[in-house]
């Protein structure tokens, strides 16, 4: 059985996928549209055109379990913010529920149910995050929520802290996050969890245990 990965397109889907794809983990990747396909098709990873904002149930055939890693991106409006991270993400909850997913991994951000303390211009982001958490802890699919902080383009050293509380920095790199999907994906035992995540000291399997 393969992992659907929404939001393979973005900047740690991508990441996400070629690491999976290096590791012999069968992933399908979402791509909206046939401009994407290239870069994929150049490594060998299997793709489905599926459109987020429209009907996508097919794309979840043959998957046992979901990763979701789309976003608007800060460069959009609320409009999208509104179809992608709030009803993207709704729908594709629901979609694994009515499909007997087994289980559905959400990349949300940090602090999500903070969203009066987020600048203004991160406000709808972050209600979005927070609705759709809710959602999947409302569902009765199997969940693993991780909660990046301020996502950077550093390397990754693949080392993390989730404990946020003892930090001043709240930073983490894209790789980063996409080197803990990867463990959360092999690691199928890991259910009902949350972890908020940033640059750390302690190696990602050991953080995430």
């Amino acid at each position: 059985m393969k992992t659907l990965v929404i939001g393979a397109n973005g900047q740690i889907g991508r990441q996400f996928c070629e690491l999976a794809h290096e590791a012999d983990v069968p992933i399908r990747a979402m791509i909206r549209d046939t401009s994407q396909q290239a870069w994929f098709q150049e490594r060998g990873i299997e793709t489905v055109l599926a459109d987020l904002e429209g009907d996508f149930r097919k794309a979840f055939y043959g998957c046992d379990q979901v990763v979701f890693a789309a976003g608007s991106g800060p460069h959009t409006g609320p409009d999208k913010t509104l179809m992608i991270d709030l009803y993207g993400a709704l729908s594709a909850i629901d979609l694994a529920a009515s499909l007997g997913i087994g289980r559905f991994i959400m990349v949300s951000a940090m602090r999500a149910d903070q969203v009066l303390e987020a600048p203004a211009k991160l406000r709808p982001y972050m209600a979005a995050k927070h609705a759709a958490d809710a959602h999947l802890r409302a569902s009765r699919v199997p969940y693993v929520i991780l909660k990046p902080g301020r996502l950077t383009d550093e390397a990754a050293t693949q080392r993390v802290t989730t404990n946020i509380a003892n930090t001043d920095d709240n930073r983490i790199s894209r790789a980063n996050v996409a080197h803990a999907l990867l463990e959360v994906v092999r690691n199928r035992e890991l259910r009902q969890r949350e972890f908020s995540l940033l640059d750390g000291d302690t190696a990602i399997d050991g953080a995430l245990r």
